[in-house]
């Protein structure tokens, strides 16, 4: 299948496919390089679902490189939160000061060039330039990298990534690179699942050696860890419902110089204090996490840190870069912009 008609066929039906079943998402209702960017940073291993919660707001506040360049880090951090993996909003902020500053706000149009940014690894790199740009440069995600090892018959341990990479760009449509790349990538989406594959209604079928699920390593096993927080809240001279959290150290190994909940012994807390209790995971870690509504004169109590508390308006959380956690948290005790008064 590497050339001739089976190829040709195979971009043909695979191509037809993605344009009659394409999801309508909102960064494929762009060309913009930069819209492009954005999403694309945002998806890393991140669910489709959960980006589409935050991309169309962002865009809204960052809606060219400029304006994202000129921001504050806070601000960016606030409108990133929820999404998790705040390193990469960091990176994405510092490379569009950077394309800015030295590029004349201009995104580099090829692979290589993009490839020097910073967040910008060798699958970003490809979807930019193809899909932005018309590069003739294959895209390979995890998604990507399944389609290719069950059409080659390829388990983990017999196709290498450098062998995955060579068939991808071999089966790359360059007249439509862009398209085909999100193709590839929505047909392991949405048909090529890791699990029970939906072979029957896939629209290369008859050239797959595998037509089913490909022997692959067992995922990691998730880490389990209990967490505890203090929910205190109290109302303002306005009369506006305030929340007290506190700022992780710029030192912290995750999440630095994010907002959340004062954390507190779990051991020590009191059982009637307890208003939430829920899971919220993070890479390999599941944390079981109970939140315990204080008073002003339990606030006394808590735990003594270096860290700064502050009270926060209700109404500004938004603005604010929270953790995803804390974000949660709030929605759910009705503390968040637009919940308050439900």
């Amino acid at each position: 299948m590497d050339s001739g008609p089976k190829l040709h066929e195979f971009r043909r039906k695979l191509l037809r496919w993605f344009d009659e079943n394409a999801r309508d998402l909102p960064w494929r209702r762009s060309r913009d390089p930069y819209a492009i960017w954005v999403s694309e940073i945002m998806l890393q291993q991140t669910r489709v679902a959960a980006v589409l919660e935050h991309y169309t707001r962002f865009m809204e506040r960052f809606p060219k490189l400029h304006n994202l360049a000129a921001a504050k880090e806070q601000e960016v951090l606030a409108y990133w939160s929820g999404l998790g993996y705040y390193r990469r909003a960091r990176l994405l902020h510092k490379a569009a000061q950077f394309v800015a500053r030295e590029m004349g706000g201009s995104l580099p149009q090829t692979a290589t060039e993009l490839r020097a940014l910073p967040g910008v690894g060798e699958y970003t790199c490809a979807a930019i330039a193809s899909i932005g740009f018309g590069e003739a440069v294959a895209c390979v995600d995890g998604n990507v990298e399944r389609v290719v090892r069950r059409l080659r018959g390829w388990n983990e341990a017999s196709g290498t990534q450098a062998m995955v990479r060579a068939a991808a760009a071999r089966l790359l449509d360059e007249n439509r690179p862009g398209d085909f790349n999100q193709a590839m990538m929505e047909l392991g989406a949405t048909v090529c699942v890791p699990r029970l594959p939906q072979c029957l209604v896939c629209p290369v079928r008859e050239t797959c050696a595998t037509r089913g699920e490909h022997a692959a390593a067992e995922r990691k096993a998730m880490r389990s860890k209990e967490a505890a927080y203090a929910f205190l809240r109290r109302a303002s001279r306005a009369r506006a419902m305030e929340v007290l959290l506190e700022h992780r150290p710029a030192s912290a190994s995750l999440m630095p110089g994010m907002w959340e909940l004062p954390a507190i012994d779990a051991s020590h807390a009191v059982e009637e204090n307890k208003v939430l209790t829920l899971r919220h995971s993070i890479t390999d870690t599941n944390y079981y996490v109970t939140v315990h509504e204080l008073n002003a004169k339990q606030q006394k109590g808590l735990p003594k840190r270096r860290a700064k508390r502050e009270w926060f308006a209700v109404r500004e959380l938004d603005t604010v870069p929270v953790t995803g956690l804390t974000r949660k948290v709030l929605k759910r005790l009705r503390a968040w912009p637009g919940f308050e008064a439900q």
